[in-house]
Parts: C-alpha cells; structure tokens; sequence
C-alpha cells in the first residue's frame, strides 16, 4: 500500500515495474486502484462469477393421482421436500386416467395442497394449470436460511423403525 498520490506519478510507477494500473473502487472517496496484471485480474473476477454460479438446479418431477392414499400422498410429499431442500427445482405433476378428467376440480385440490404442504420450503411459480390430461405446477426452492422442513426424511423415519425392531424381542424363540 503506497497511500494517496497522484494519477500520473501511479501511472509512472506501474510502467516501471511493466503492469497496469487499474481502478478497483471508483465510487470510494478517493478512487482506490492498484497496480497488477489486468489480464489476470479479468480472469480471476470471471473466475469468481462462474464460482457463485456453480449451484445449477435440475428439474425433478412427482407425480400424483387423483384418487392417491394419505400414506402415499405424505411419501411423495417427503421426497419432494428432500428435492427442494438440495436446492432443486420440482414439478408437481397430477396424471388423469378415464373418467377422471370429469372431475378435475379433485386434481387441482391435491396439487394446491401439496404446494401448501411445500411451502416451508418452496414458492410457486405459477398457479396449477390443466393441460391435456395433466395438472402441473412448478415449485423454485427458497433460499437456505428460510427453508424450514415440516416433514421428516424418509431416511430418518425408516432408521428409528430399524431401531425399534431390534430393541424389542422376537416372538420366535422356542
């Protein structure tokens, strides 16, 4: 750190050792810069940028159906919970079979509860839309420190069962 000068005299001093002078913080009271490589300097920001960007989602799917059981519908919920909470995507996707399609209004309950059983750890994009014999909605994670989990990991309930079984004792001693 040389302190506050002159542009020129940094100018001068920059050429002297063969690098730039480049301006870091042109909003700070004086403008702050340093004498480097500007090549590098570019490839080290980009490097920076492709970092913080490095978090790509993918699109996971669950899919329900109309007349789909409690049990079931709280596994699939659970699985879409463990999606968002990696921090990907989802879509919800309802599937009609037959004479289902009459009563689609049954379709979009599920997939707007399911989004609301979701909400501690996602936003919708969009509302629930029909199209052709499937109901959709896609569901974006939120950001980390507001994703609050309501559901317990299918992996932690099936290990307290696994316990449970081998504390108590068989009925198959003779």
């Amino acid at each position: 750190m040389i302190g506050v000068m002159p542009t020129k005299k940094a100018l001068e001093l920059a050429k002297e050792v063969g690098l730039d002078l480049v301006e870091v913080a042109p909003t700070a009271k004086p403008p702050v810069c340093r004498i480097l490589d500007f090549g590098k300097y570019r490839y080290e920001l980009s490097k920076k940028q492709k970092e913080s960007k490095a978090t790509t989602q993918k699109m996971k799917e669950v899919k329900f159906r109309v007349k789909i059981d409690t049990h079931d519908y709280m596994t699939k919920i659970r699985r879409a919970e463990d999606f968002l909470a990696k921090g990907n995507k989802l879509k919800l996707t309802l599937m009609f079979r037959g004479r289902e399609m009459e009563h689609t209004e049954l379709g979009f309950e599920t997939i707007k509860r399911a989004t609301e059983d979701l909400q501690g750890v996602a936003t919708a994009d969009s509302e629930p839309r029909l199209a052709g014999r499937n109901v959709s909605v896609t569901l974006s994670p939120l950001p980390e420190h507001r994703r609050q989990r309501q559901f317990t990991a299918a992996g932690e309930e099936f290990a307290a069962e696994e316990e449970a079984d081998l504390d108590s004792p068989s009925g198959d001693e003779d």
